[in-house]
């Protein structure tokens, strides 16, 4: 497989909500996610899929990725409110981004991507304003590689900026990847850290740390407090859900670039909250921890 290819995976995966996705080598993902919700009657589930089209610019190792994802996200909110609900149960999303990346020498590669994604529940006829979110990522990538194993030693730094998180700069996004055996790799950085033992070309297992979440506009805003509250003008504009997940995962390779996989475990941190016009915290829908289960199918750059 081309070299630079697998660069350029691990540049431009982008997510919106979260940086760094840089860990991945996938340019296709078929992706079900589960979440039923302790002491309660909801549960979260999610459908996403994406897809990412490098296109090469020149013989230098410069190519152009633009990409598209598409996220449906129920959740069953059967909680016993003093609003109605109705309206908080589906939200969906439709990113479109656009990357570039090139070779700087032989040690060091750089990548930045920008993206727009339209996020919420769609309750009325169009589109506004708040259901835009916009992000931008840059990244310096330095690869070392060894003819025993697949990409042995990596490091990503790199800045990343969303409008979701609240805070009006770029974060820094660090990861370290290292195969330091036929058998075993692991991987230091957001939005996941893990270790991961290769049983032969096809099994490979491992155990993990990782941040997921979403985040959306709620067209219609609406005061989630009786009016005899001291915060009862404030009004809920956006819903968010904020996860640390822990667990183990399975992954079956059918060929070199197409693999099953699937992930079980418990949430570390799991938080559902309504915000503001500020991105305040306004409301807590759910915060207890949980099981969860996430499967798909991916295409990947190995």
């Amino acid at each position: 497989m081309n070299k630079t290819l697998k660069f350029i995976a691990f540049v431009l995966l982008g997510v919106v909500t979260f940086p760094a996705m840089a860990q991945s080598t996938d340019l296709a993902r078929i992706e079900y996610t589960y979440f039923p919700q302790s002491d309660s009657d909801n549960s979260f589930r999610r459908f996403r899929t994406f897809v990412n089209f490098p296109i090469k610019l020149n013989d230098n190792g410069a190519y152009l990725i633009p990409g598209i994802e598409y996220r449906n996200v129920h959740f069953k909110y059967k909680n016993d409110e003093a609003f109605s609900t109705n309206n908080l149960d589906r939200f969906q999303s439709f990113t479109g981004k656009i990357g570039y990346t090139f070779k700087m020498n032989e040690l060091w590669r750089f990548g930045a991507e920008t993206g727009v994604k339209v996020a919420s529940n769609f309750t009325t006829n169009e589109l506004v304003r708040d259901d835009f979110i916009y992000t931008g990522s840059v990244y310096f990538i330095k690869i070392k590689e060894d003819d025993r194993y697949l990409e042995p030693w990596r490091l990503i730094l790199g800045l990343s900026y969303s409008t979701t998180t609240g805070f009006p700069f770029p974060l820094p996004v660090i990861n370290y990847y290292k195969r330091f055996d036929e058998k075993w790799s692991y991987g230091l950085g957001i939005p996941k850290t893990n270790l991961k033992y290769y049983f032969n070309d096809k099994h490979q297992v491992q155990g993990f740390v990782t941040l997921d979440g979403f985040f959306a506009n709620v067209q219609q805003n609406f005061n989630p407090y009786p009016q005899t509250r001291p915060d009862a003008n404030r009004l809920a504009e956006s819903m968010s859900m904020t996860i640390v997940l822990s667990g183990l995962g399975y992954q079956y390779n059918f060929t070199d670039n197409i693999s099953f996989y699937a992930y079980a475990g418990y949430t570390v941190l799991n938080d559902i909250r309504l915000r503001d016009k500020d991105r305040e915290d306004i409301y807590t829908i759910d915060d207890t921890n949980t099981f969860y289960a996430r499967s798909g199918l991916k295409f990947s750059i190995l």
